[in-house]
C-alpha cells in the first residue's frame, strides 16, 4: 500500500492493545495506470462529480418539507451523492415515502441509488404495521420453502419496494451460518444456511426475482460474516481464528453465473486473508482486490458497510477510513448517519479525496475506475445514461 496512506491513530492502538500503529495491506500488484494525463483532462468540478457517485448517505426527516430531507435533495440536484438509503426514522407511511423517492429522482443530477435493507425477519424498514407484506427471515424461507415459493415471495418484495421507488435492496446476506450464535447474523436468522450450496441457490432466487422487478441487490458481508461472536456494528469483530474458504463459496459461483450486481464489504478483522490482525476486510486491498477482484473476477460495484459503524469509528479518524476505503477497492462508502448525523459528508468526502487525487496518482485512478463502475451499474436502471458516460471522454 502507497506510503500516502495515513496509519491508525493512537486511539486504534490502545482499542487493539497495540503498540505500534496499523500495519500497511501487504503488496497487492496494481492495476498498470494508462498512459494518459487524467489531471489535465479532470476539472476540479468534474472530479468532484465523480467522487460524488461514490457517497451514499442517510438522512433525518420523514417529510417532503424536512431539512435534512430537503439538504439530500440538494446534494443530489448538486450531483454530491450518488444515492440515499431509508432507515426507520425515514418511514411514516407508504404514500409518504413514495413521495420522497419521487422527488429524489426528479430533481437529481443522474439517476439516484434509492436504498433500504429489507432482507425479510428482523431486519426490514418496511412492516405489516405499515401496510407493507412482511417477508420472513432468511432462515425461514430456506427452512420452510422450495426455491419456487421462495422466488415467489421475493418477487413481491421486490416488486413492492419498486412500487414505493426503491431500485437497491441492501440483500441478501449470503454469510454461511458457521456460528448459530452469531449476535447479528445467526441469532436473528440473517443466514439462508451453514450450507454454502444452500445459502448460493435461495440467494441466487432473491437477486434473480429483484432484478425481474428492476431492483438492485447487494450480496453481503463479504469475506463472510457468519463465523463471527461479535456484532461490527458495536466494535471491531475477528473471525481469523472462526472463518474458513467456504464462506466464499456462495459470492465464488454466484460471480461465476453472473447473479451478483453488488458486494458489500464487512467490517470484520480476517488475518487469513488481510495478511494483518489489524487491518478490516473492508479496508483491505489484499481482501477487496487481491481476492474479490483479481483471482474471484468481480468486475461489478464494490459498497462498503455503513463507514459510521463503531469496528470504523473506535478505530480510525474520519479522514484514514475514506482513504483506504477508496484505495482498497470500495466503490461506493455508505454514510447512514445513523446515532451520529453529519449532513456534510458528501462535501467532506469530496474535498478529501479530491485533494487527495491531486497528490496521488493511484487515488486518481481509483476514482475514475469507481466512477465507471457505478456509472455501468446505473446504466442497469436508466438506459438514458449512456454507454459513453465515462471520464475520458467528457472532455
Amino acid at each position: 500500500m502507497p506510503p500516502r496512506i495515513a496509519f491508525l491513530t493512537a486511539v486504534a492502538c490502545a482499542f487493539f492493545g497495540l503498540s505500534s500503529p496499523l500495519k500497511a495491506d501487504p503488496p497487492v500488484p496494481r492495476a498498470r495506470i494508462p498512459n494518459v494525463d487524467l489531471h489535465r483532462i479532470i476539472g476540479d468540478a468534474r472530479l468532484r462529480q465523480m467522487i460524488g457517485q461514490m457517497v451514499l448517505v442517510g438522512f433525518v426527516g420523514s417529510e417532503p418539507g424536512a431539512e435534512g430531507y430537503a439538504r439530500v435533495v440538494r446534494q443530489a440536484e448538486e450531483g454530491k451523492i450518488t444515492g440515499v438509503i431509508y432507515l426507520g426514522r425515514n418511514i411514516d407511511g407508504l404514500k409518504q415515502v413514495r413521495q420522497l423517492n419521487e422527488g429524489l429522482q426528479r430533481f437529481a443530477a443522474s439517476p439516484l441509488l434509492i436504498a433500504v435493507d429489507q432482507e425479510g425477519g428482523r431486519i426490514q424498514r418496511f412492516t405489516g404495521a405499515m401496510g407493507f407484506n412482511e417477508t420472513p427471515s432468511e432462515a425461514t424461507v430456506a427452512k420452510s420453502m422450495s426455491l419456487d415459493e421462495a422466488s415467489v415471495i421475493y418477487q413481491d418484495l421486490a416488486s413492492a419496494l419498486s412500487d414505493l421507488g426503491f431500485n437497491l435492496n441492501l440483500a441478501p446476506v449470503v454469510d454461511v451460518n458457521v456460528n448459530p450464535a452469531n449476535p447479528i447474523i445467526g441469532k436473528l436468522g440473517r443466514s439462508f444456511s451453514a450450507d454454502p450450496q444452500t445459502v448460493e441457490a435461495y440467494a441466487k432466487a432473491f437477486v434473480e426475482a429483484h432484478r425481474a422487478k428492476g431492483v438492485l441487490t447487494v450480496l453481503k458481508h463479504f469475506p463472510g460474516h457468519g463465523s463471527s461472536t461479535k456484532d461490527s456494528h458495536k466494535g471491531m469483530a475477528d473471525v481469523s481464528k472462526t472463518w474458513s474458504d467456504k464462506e466464499l463459496l456462495p459470492y465464488k459461483n454466484l460471480i461465476a453465473s453472473g447473479d451478483v450486481d453488488m458486494v458489500m464489504s464487512a467490517h470484520v478483522i480476517n488475518n487469513k486473508l488481510s495478511f494483518s490482525a489489524q487491518i478490516p476486510s473492508s479496508l483491505s486491498r489484499a481482501t477487496l482486490t487481491g481476492l474479490l477482484r483479481d483471482k474471484m473476477h468481480f468486475k461489478g460495484v464494490v459498497i462498503s458497510d455503513d463507514m459510521q459503524m463503531q469496528a470504523i469509528t473506535d478505530t480510525i479518524t474520519f479522514e484514514d477510513s475514506v482513504r483506504r476505503a477508496v484505495l482498497a477497492g470500495n466503490d461506493i462508502l455508505i454514510f447512514a448517519n445513523d446515532k451520529h448525523p453529519d449532513p456534510l459528508v458528501p462535501e467532506k468526502v469530496a474535498a478529501l479525496l479530491s485533494e487527495e487525487a491531486r497528490k496521488d496518482p493511484e487515488m486518481l485512478e481509483r476514482i475514475q475506475k469507481s466512477y465507471e463502475n457505478i456509472m455501468r451499474l446505473k446504466r442497469k436502471l436508466a438506459p438514458a445514461v449512456s454507454e459513453d458516460t465515462t471520464i475520458l471522454q467528457e472532455r
